[in-house]
């Protein structure tokens, strides 16, 4: 649906219109016709002024401080966590509600933290502080698949496994692999220009993302533990990441291992995956990143619970990271913002 004349539509506002999230979002808004009264896009400095057009209009990108804030009903920021811990507030003081993709505000106290899958009942109403918390797109699979699990054979303990491409590092990110596979392609001895990875990502496996922390995890994977224990809601259970990046354009995989509280039966684990919503369940087998048949839903495979501990299993999640957990997601909380009379 185009931009409409109904006051009952929202006017809203894409922050990092312009970035990998940003752009995916755009298409989704147009694709899944979401209606609006106005759409602003908002960028970096580097994009104010270029045109793009969504829904047969043409959009002009305004930099982030000249913004208005207070001609919109709803925010989605997706332009890193620094933009979003100096304008989301902002945003709120102006009256806009807040739908935050970053880590900035996913742990602050009385932030929903928000999967619409599993969390729609949180979205009824605007939230007390006026802004809508996202996990990480590496976390969303995860929740997604053990709320269910939890509630049927409950959970002590996750290990997680992420395998992430590029783009979660933005256009810079997927640029920089494009431009070091051609160049260690020409030369395999080339010296390869990395600003956004270190080692260069071409050819490798980074066996980290993000600042390494004083016990030896990274930033991302303590955030990840994190954000599960909140989402379920079970902040006593262990869960340990290891996030790795490899060297495709966009998508990541997860390898998973959950201990439950009793032993599972494989045959009623997999009845239970097939029937989540927006899943697709490959058995026997295992998705690929590079070759999901819809994008925009959460792909479950290689599922074997432990011969040797009974009360353990595995399954392989695979996602397009740009959409589930990231652009599909902020789309689907405006939807169910709307649906309910939030906005």
């Amino acid at each position: 649906m185009p931009q409409v004349d109904d006051p009952a539509a929202p006017r809203i506002a894409v922050v990092g219109a312009t970035g990998a999230v940003g752009g995916t979002l755009l298409e989704l808004i147009e694709d899944r016709a979401l209606p609006y009264r106005r759409l602003h896009l908002v960028a970096s400095a580097r994009s104010a002024g270029r045109t793009i057009r969504v829904d047969g209009r043409d959009h002009r990108v305004t930099e982030v401080p000249r913004f208005a804030f207070d001609t919109v009903d709803v925010a989605l920021f997706c332009a890193g966590e620094q933009v979003s811990r100096e304008w989301v507030p902002v945003a709120v003081a102006h009256g806009a509600l807040a739908v935050d993709s970053t880590a900035a505000f996913r742990m602050t106290p009385g932030t929903p933290l928000v999967v619409p899958q599993l969390d729609a009942a949180e979205l009824g109403r605007r939230p007390v502080g006026g802004v809508i918390a996202m996990p990480g797109a590496a976390t969303v699979p995860v929740v997604r698949v053990l709320r269910d699990v939890e509630r049927r054979w409950g959970i002590r303990r996750v290990v997680v496994s992420t395998y992430q491409g590029a783009s979660g590092a933005g256009h810079g990110g997927i640029e920089e692999l494009q431009d070091g596979s051609r160049t260690v392609l020409q030369d395999p001895q080339a010296t390869v220009p990395s600003t956004q990875f270190s080692p260069p990502l071409a050819f490798n496996v980074l066996p980290g993302i993000g600042e390494v922390l004083a016990d030896g995890s990274t930033r991302q994977e303590r955030e990840m533990a994190d954000e599960v224990r909140k989402v379920l809601g079970l902040p006593g259970i262990e869960v340990t990441a290891t996030c790795v990046r490899v060297p495709m354009v966009s998508g990541q995989g997860a390898a998973v291992w959950t201990q439950c509280r009793s032993a599972v039966d494989r045959t009623e684990l997999v009845a239970l995956l097939r029937a989540l919503p927006e899943v697709v369940v490959h058995d026997p087998g295992g998705p690929t990143p590079a070759a999901l048949d819809d994008p925009d839903r959460l792909h479950v495979g290689r599922i074997r619970v432990s011969t040797t501990a009974p009360d353990g299993f595995w399954v392989w999640l695979a996602t397009d990271n740009l959409r589930v957990g990231g652009a599909l997601d902020a789309v689907r909380i405006v939807e169910e913002l709307l649906a309910r009379g939030a906005v």
